[in-house]
C-alpha cells in the first residue's frame, strides 16, 4: 500500500525527528527509535500484502543447505522473523494493515520462500531484538541492522544493503554533487547533533578551513518540521541524514532530490545485514538465497519499489568486515 504525499511529508518528519532523538546509535545505522514500542503480531494473509510486494520461489540449493546444516525453526515449517515498525521505507504498518511493509520486511519474506519456509513475521521493539536472537525467540532478523565487530561475537550475519547517509536538496536547487568537503563550502546545512553525519560534516569543516576555504553553516533544529520548512523555503540548502528515509521522501514527494551519499561508517563502508543466532546453521543458507535474488533481479525489484538503487549491492557476504568496536 503506497502512502500519500501528505503521509510521506508526516512520516518524513517523524522520521528526521527519530534520527534527533537517537542520535550516536546512527552511527551504526540505527534509523529507528530506542525505545521503539512493538505493534501487534501482524497476520501474513495475502489480503495484507503491500502492492509493493516482491515474491519468489523456493531455490533449490539454499533448501538443501537449509537440510543440511541441522538448523531447526522455532515452528517447524516457518521462519520466524524479528522485524520493525518504525519509519518508511524500512519498515512500518501501513493504516489499516497489519503485515508490516518496507524493504526489511519484504527482504525476510524473500529469505523465507527462499529456503521454502513460511514467513512468520514478529514486529519487535529494537531493543527487544539482541536477547530474542540468542535465545532463540526468532529465527532472523531483517530490521536495518548494521553489522559490527562487536554483533558479530554473537551473530552471523548475510549482508544484503549498504548503510549509506544523504545530502537532499530541494528539488529546483542549483546544487547538484555534493561528495566531499568542496561541495559543502559556504552552504547551510541541517544535520542531527551527535550522529555520525554531523562528525563527517565537522571533519569536512577542517578540512575546509586547513585549506583557506568557508566551512559549512551547520544547522542544528530543535523543531524538525521547521527544518524541513527551512529547506523548502530556501533558508538552508541541504540536509544530512540517513539516505534511506530521504530517498523516499524524495520520490514520495517530489520536493527534494538526493544529491550525494556517503557510507554510514564514514569513512568506512558499512552493511546491512540479515543476522542469526551465531554459529546455528542458519546464515549459508539465507547467504544462498540472497545471491539468487541479487541473480534473478528480485532483489533490484524490492530496492525500486523503495527508490533505494543506491542503496543495492552486487553479492551478499557472510559476516563482511563490521564497524569498529567503540
Amino acid at each position: 500500500m503506497a502512502l500519500s504525499k501528505k503521509q510521506g511529508i508526516v512520516l518524513g518528519v517523524i522520521a528526521a525527528a527519530l534520527v534527533a532523538a537517537v542520535g550516536v546509535g546512527v552511527t551504526v545505522g540505527l534509523n529507528r527509535p530506542a525505545e521503539a514500542v512493538a505493534a501487534p503480531e501482524p497476520s501474513a494473509s495475502a489480503s495484507n500484502t503491500p502492492a509493493e510486494w516482491v515474491h519468489t520461489d523456493a531455490v533449490p540449493e539454499a533448501v538443501a543447505a537449509l537440510k543440511a546444516s541441522g538448523f531447526q525453526p522455532i515452528e517447524p515449517g516457518k521462519l520466524t522473523v524479528a522485524v520493525g515498525a518504525f519509519v518508511p521505507p524500512l519498515s512500518y504498518v501501513p493504516e489499516g494493515e497489519t503485515l508490516p511493509s518496507g524493504t526489511e520486511p519484504n527482504i525476510g519474506s524473500l529469505i523465507a520462500e527462499g529456503l521454502g519456509l513460511e514467513y512468520n513475521p514478529v514486529v519487535v521493539a529494537w531493543a527487544d531484538w539482541p536477547l530474542g536472537i540468542q535465545s532463540g525467540k526468532y529465527d532472523l532478523i531483517t530490521a536495518n541492522v548494521t553489522v559490527t565487530e562487536e554483533r558479530k561475537e554473537l551473530y552471523d550475519f548475510a549482508s544484503y544493503r549498504q548503510d549509506l547517509l544523504g545530502f537532499a536538496v530541494k528539488a529546483d536547487s542549483d546544487i547538484d554533487k555534493i561528495e566531499s568537503a568542496d561541495d559543502i563550502t559556504g552552504l547551510k546545512i541541517v544535520v542531527g547533533s551527535g550522529t555520525n553525519q554531523e562528525k563527517v560534516l565537522l571533519n569536512w569543516n577542517e578540512e575546509l578551513v586547513a585549506a583557506g576555504k568557508a566551512p559549512a553553516d551547520l544547522q542544528y533544529y530543535d523543531d524538525n518540521a521547521a527544518s524541513t520548512l527551512a529547506l523548502l523555503s530556501g533558508r538552508v540548502d541541504a540536509t544530512f541524514g540517513p539516505n534511506a528515509t530521504a530517498a523516499w521522501a524524495s520520490r514520495d514527494t517530489g520536493e527534494t532530490k538526493i544529491v550525494g551519499v556517503v557510507p554510514g561508517g564514514y569513512p568506512l563502508q558499512a552493511d546491512i545485514a540479515a543476522g542469526t543466532k551465531k554459529g546455528n546453521g542458519l546464515v549459508d543458507p539465507v547467504q544462498i538465497v540472497l545471491n539468487e535474488l541479487i541473480a534473478d533481479g528480485k532483489y533490484a525489484e524490492v530496492l525500486k519499489a523503495w527508490n533505494l538503487e543506491s542503496e543495492g549491492i552486487s553479492t551478499s557476504q557472510i559476516n563482511p568486515p563490521g564497524l569498529p568496536k567503540p
